[in-house]
Formats: structure tokens, sequence, C-alpha cells
């Protein structure tokens, strides 16, 4: 349906990537046109080809690596006009699996991160794909925010989710102008992956809220009681029960506001997707699972 749209992708892919990086901050880590360290050792092993430095890749094998890594495993080809760049984008930057959580999010199918039967069905059912990339990119923007290189990263990943939005979006709608220009900016071929998630707020401890604290001012107020004739005591004994009352309010605060902030940050995350299952037509061939995994 879209396979015109692969030689498109490949050049948008060369602009966002830009060329040869060694960032520390990066997770990524040592990387060319958008080929890890990691996974160019893979795809040189599996040909059984002696391991190399990324920075000498050769135009065949990032083209080679981009159509069968990411591309084919996205099934870009069978992908709705525009949607197909987006999704296979997405790929690229974070990792197959996250960037079809990503389209079956806005899809509202099963979040499994595998690409199978179901969530292709849903994708090509969709009316309006201009919508659809919206809420994809929407999603994916969650993701990135929710990551903590996002305050080193994120101006330059927003701009390529931003400059992705409008080019998926002219080929969704058949545009025959010419398409949006893209630029490349720094930070934007950092990898974003959910090994650099933020932490979840930690939870009050139990102990402390309800036993520990609770606890020591009862000792404090029995102690005082007998004394609350005298005025100094008497103050002392209403700033304590003045005290208790306050920390109750404030655990309470903090346990609701750490239960939205978790909340909000699994989500984007997408920390528990659903385990694929046979029953479940989304789910990989035997084996296919495993061989993601590992390229």
């Amino acid at each position: 349906m879209a396979e015109a749209n692969l030689k498109a992708w490949f050049k948008v892919e060369m602009t966002f990537e830009g060329g040869r990086v060694d960032d520390p901050a990066d997770p990524g880590g040592r990387t060319a046109y958008g080929v890890t360290q990691r996974v160019y050792n893979g795809y040189r092993k599996a040909r059984s080809l002696p391991i190399r430095d990324v920075w000498l890749i050769e135009t065949r094998e990032i083209v080679d690596i981009f159509k069968t890594g990411y591309w084919d495993k996205v099934w870009g080809d069978r992908l709705p006009e525009g949607l197909d760049i987006v999704v296979a984008d997405g790929a690229i930057n974070s990792g197959v699996s996250q960037a079809v959580k990503w389209l079956q999010r806005a899809l509202g199918v099963r979040v499994d991160g595998i690409m199978g039967d179901a969530t292709l069905t849903a994708a090509n059912a969709v009316n309006d794909v201009d919508a659809l990339i919206g809420r994809v990119i929407a999603a994916r923007e969650a993701f990135l925010r929710a990551l903590k290189t996002f305050k080193r990263f994120g101006k330059g990943w927003i701009r390529r989710t931003q400059q992705l939005k409008a080019l998926g979006q002219h080929y969704a709608r058949g545009s025959v102008g010419p398409a949006p220009a893209i630029a490349f900016m720094s930070g934007m071929n950092a990898k974003a992956v959910l090994e650099s998630a933020k932490a979840t707020p930690p939870k009050l401890d139990a102990l402390w809220s309800a036993g520990t604290s609770t606890g020591v001012l009862a000792q404090v107020t029995s102690t005082l009681e007998p004394l609350q004739n005298i005025e100094r005591i008497a103050h002392l004994l209403t700033i304590v029960t003045v005290l208790g009352v306050v920390l109750g309010v404030a655990g309470g605060a903090y346990s609701w506001w750490a239960r939205q902030r978790s909340a909000k940050i699994n989500a984007a995350l997408d920390i528990r997707p659903q385990t694929p299952s046979a029953d479940n037509d989304d789910a990989p061939p035997e084996g296919l699972h495993d061989a993601m995994e590992a390229a």
C-alpha cells in the first residue's frame, strides 16, 4: 500500500539521524546515522562478518538495516500512507516494540508491542488517518516527556516529532504540493528508550505515616497532658496537636499526588503492557518475538 514511501522515509531518517555520534548522555551510545554499535554488531554477526566500529558502516548496510530491522518489522509496506513513515521513525528512535505500542494505543486495540493482523486491520480501517497520526505523535511525546533524558534532548525530540507529524499528515492527505521541509536539530537523534524512564514518586512509608509519627505524637501528648495547667505546656500541647493534624493532611496530599504522578508516568511509558497470548491474533508466530528482541 505504501511501498513507494520507503525511499522517502529513508531520506527523512538520514536528515533526522544526522551523522556519527558518541554522546555519553545518549543511551544509544556510539552511533552512525541512526545505527547503534549494538545493532551493527548484531547485523555483522548474523552475516558471519567480523565486528567493527559502527562509524565504518557502509551506505548499503544502513539501507539494509533500516529496511529489515525497522520498516519491515512495523509492516511499513502495509500501513496507510503517511502512517507508515510515522511508525517506522518511532521504531528507529525508540525501538520497534515501543513504536507499535504507540500505534496500538492510538487505535485503541490490545497493547502488546507486536505488529499483527489485528493491529494492521484496525489501522487500515481508519478513515481519518490524519487524526490517527496526531494521536500516535501525542502518545510518543507523552513517552518522551516521561524520560529523564528529556531535559537534555527534549527540544530536539519534539522538533523531530512535530516535523514528522506534518510530513506524515501531508502524505496521508494525498497532497500534491511540495512536502513540508524537515531539518536536523541537535539532540533529535538521541535514542529515547524505556531504560531512561523517570522514577515514579516513592510511596509514603506506611510505618512512618500510620505508626511512627502517630506513636511519637501520642507519647508526647500523654506526657504533657498532666501538666496542661501550666501555661507554656498548654501552648506546647496545642502545637503538638496541630502538628499531628498537619502531618496527617500532608501525608494524605502527598499520597494522592504520588498516585496521580505514578499513574501518569506508567501510562505514558506503557509500564504494564499486555502479554501476547495464543488466542490473540496480534500474538506473533512462534519464535518471532524472541527474534525481534534479539535484533
